[in-house]
């Protein structure tokens, strides 16, 4: 009785020998059993120039690069757009989940919005407005004071759609835990690299396999091949190997000078424990009754230590409900801290005064100031001017600083790269000022061609850029 699958190898072969080239005329379950027939000797040896040898060596050949392709494609969408992770880098910033804060709180926004109207203002929020859309000029009407949004065109259907279902689902922060450390969240990422580097390993060993009973095959029917170069003397491996380390060599070095002097998430221990939440979260102090400089100068300035005693002549002890806990999750004694703020102002909370001056410098004996370590730098290159930020442009504090008021210890929220404020520029409007109702500011009366335009409705508004923001000498020196 003839073997089926011996038969189907036969008919496959019959096909090849006819001369039928085209590899879709043949039977893909005959063609599967040619390819692999010869390893299991169901069929004795073609041509070496035959149509299916050769397309089984094609086929051998790009086997392997057909499922690395697929094996990354599948990590790469293994590492599925985590809504969570999506929220805080590109939108925290500005909105919280559950309500308003610099822009409008997102829970609840299919209920407020169009069909689809998500998609396109978060791709170019400017365009939906100039496009006359009522629902992007009336969502533009209520937070223009805050700027306009920037952009995210890099932001796919799916990561918005991720980042809504975690606004969605969104219950509110986990509660503190005892001693205060967060719980941490999952990191599946190196779950996944192993995962891929398993496979690429496996991968590797089939081809090995596959190469050996070739040969085996080759031995038994009397075929007789070249000896394959081995891997580290093929140029093309070598060749390859050298492309790959200079274009992973070359990534790496391009991004470490791009990186040169930039301190993004640079967070030093300060000489005293000073709470950004507790301050200007959770006791609304304003961030100019201690930045003063912010709006009148270049710089925002660090508040002195007799600023600090204004209150802490009261208040002697930490009584609030925040729990103070540094970044490595050790906990702070919050009135041995505001002991530490006496120490250094030569205050007497016993005597709730100031020391005497006996050494006749000015300050109370043992008073000094504190040396806070600087967390934003700029290179010296750079011109930054606080109040032409915060005064004339109208910009909050967290538009660079991030989320100050829910930082426990301050750190450099943005990468301050000259990219990223030039971007800001690009995308940020002026807050023109109108003469018929005297609004918007004055500082930007001087630009009668502007004015005109906007009253001819020749344009709809104006950004930085357009009034010089990206030109290099606005910047530097």
């Amino acid at each position: 009785m003839t073997n089926p699958f011996q038969a189907m190898a036969q008919s496959a072969e019959n096909h090849a020998r006819q001369g039928k080239k085209k590899f879709n005329n043949v039977d893909i379950l005959s063609a599967s059993c040619l390819i692999f027939a010869a390893e299991l000797g169901y069929f004795s040896t073609l041509a070496p120039n035959n149509c299916m040898s050769r397309y089984r060596k094609i086929f051998n050949r790009a086997l392997p690069g057909l499922f690395l392709v697929v094996l990354f494609s599948i990590n790469i969408n293994s590492y599925a757009a985590d809504g969570k992770e999506l929220f805080k880098a590109n939108c925290s910033s500005c909105h919280k989940p559950d309500k308003d804060f610099t822009g409008p709180a997102l829970k609840g926004w299919k209920e407020r919005q169009p069909e689809g109207f998500i998609y396109k203002w978060v791709a170019n929020p400017q365009g939906m407005i100039e496009s006359g859309d009522p629902y992007a000029k009336q969502l533009y009407d209520k937070w223009k004071q805050n700027g306009m949004m920037s952009k995210f065109a890099q932001l796919k259907k799916e990561d918005i759609d991720a980042i809504m279902k975690y606004v969605d689902d969104y219950t509110g922060d986990a509660p503190p835990v005892p001693g205060g450390k967060t719980p941490e969240t999952s990191d599946d990422s190196l779950l996944f690299g192993i995962l891929t580097l398993v496979l690429a390993l496996i991968a590797f060993i089939l081809l090995q396999v596959n190469t050996n009973l070739r040969k085996l095959s080759d031995e038994k029917e009397g075929v007789l091949r070249t000896e394959p170069v081995p891997f580290y003397k093929n140029k093309t491996y070598l060749m390859a190997g050298i492309l790959l380390l200079f274009l992973v060599g070359g990534y790496y070095t391009i991004n470490g000078a791009i990186g040169l002097g930039r301190q993004q998430n640079y967070q030093p221990e300060q000489p005293i424990f000073y709470s950004h939440k507790v301050h200007a979260g959770t006791n609304q102090i304003s961030c100019l009754y201690c930045h003063g400089g912010a709006q009148d100068s270049k710089q925002a300035s660090i508040p002195s230590v007799n600023v600090c005693m204004n209150c802490h002549k009261a208040i002697n002890k930490y009584e609030g409900p925040d729990v103070l806990v540094r970044d490595n999750g050790v906990a702070v004694d919050g009135t041995a801290e505001i002991q530490k703020l006496y120490a250094y102002a030569g205050w007497d909370p016993a005597t709730k005064s100031y020391k005497p001056d006996n050494n006749g410098d000015g300050i109370p004996d043992g008073a000094k100031a504190i040396e806070w370590v600087k967390v934003h730098n700029l290179p010296d290159h750079v011109y930054f001017n606080h109040s032409q930020h915060v005064k004339v442009g109208k910009q909050q504090c967290q538009t660079c600083h991030g989320n100050i008021q829910e930082m426990p210890e301050v750190y450099q929220f943005s990468n301050l790269s000259m990219g990223w404020c030039i971007n800001c520029h690009r995308e940020t409007k002026v807050d023109f000022y109108n003469k018929d109702d005297a609004s918007g500011n004055k500082f930007y009366s001087i630009y009668e061609k502007f004015h005109k335009d906007l009253k001819n409705h020749k344009m709809d508004s104006v950004t930085v850029e357009k009034i010089g923001g990206t030109e290099c000498q606005k910047c530097h020196y």
